[in-house]
């Protein structure tokens, strides 16, 4: 399960040039099991794609010097998003996607604008859905999920505005018309989101 889905992460951050955090690499093993990283720690990993770094991307709140493979920690988070998904009635791999968007699987990510953990919440949106530790994977998950959902209801299903206002707020959505915002990183966001939602789906459906 772990392996399958660091493949689907793996794939979904390949679309992603203006997003992707780090370089992937990846070997097959000897049963013929493919593993992917983005932080190599065995030599029989070799370069797969390389990507270009973000200049607005978010950091990790780790030591100087130590690097974490978040990509390969994916998969410890399946039960948390399969459930707040659930509890929210919206596709996991939607919010899978957000997730690899915003912050590539790093739950202790913060962006220059103070976005904070897996999805990225904004201290006033984690407040306003009861979140009591923002960095809580869980926490953030279940707010992130809830916040994504209430965004598709106002914005009567449409999956773009939803995820611009995501991305830009919710007002600026209304302000330009119920239409996406033209700021360049909401531009670029929208349908990085969208590219990799439908990657998953469909690897999912396969």
């Amino acid at each position: 399960m772990a392996s399958r889905f660091a493949y689907l992460c793996l794939l979904a951050v390949m679309v992603l040039p203006g997003f992707a955090r780090a370089d992937i690499f990846a070997f097959t093993d000897s049963n013929g099991v493919t593993h992917f990283s983005n932080v190599p720690s065995d030599s029989r990993f070799k370069l797969l794609i390389a990507t270009q770094s973000d200049p607005g991307a978010t950091v990790a709140a780790t030591a100087p010097g130590k690097k974490v493979d978040w990509l390969a920690r994916s998969a410890k988070y399946d039960q948390a998003i399969a459930g707040a998904a659930k509890a929210n009635t919206i596709q996991a791999a939607l919010v899978r996607a957000v997730i690899v968007v915003e912050s590539g699987f790093n739950p202790r990510a913060v962006s220059k604008r103070g976005a904070v953990g897996l999805m990225q919440l904004q201290p006033a949106t984690a407040r306003r859905y009861g979140v009591k530790d923002i960095y809580d994977p869980e926490q953030n998950i279940r707010a992130g999920t809830h916040y994504l959902s209430d965004l598709l209801t106002r914005f009567d299903s449409n999956l773009e505005l939803a995820l611009a206002a995501y991305n830009a707020g919710e007002e600026a959505v209304e302000r330009y018309g119920r239409h996406i915002p033209p700021y360049a990183e909401t531009l670029a966001y929208v349908p990085s989101v969208m590219r990799v939602y439908q990657r998953l789906m469909g690897l999912s459906a396969s």
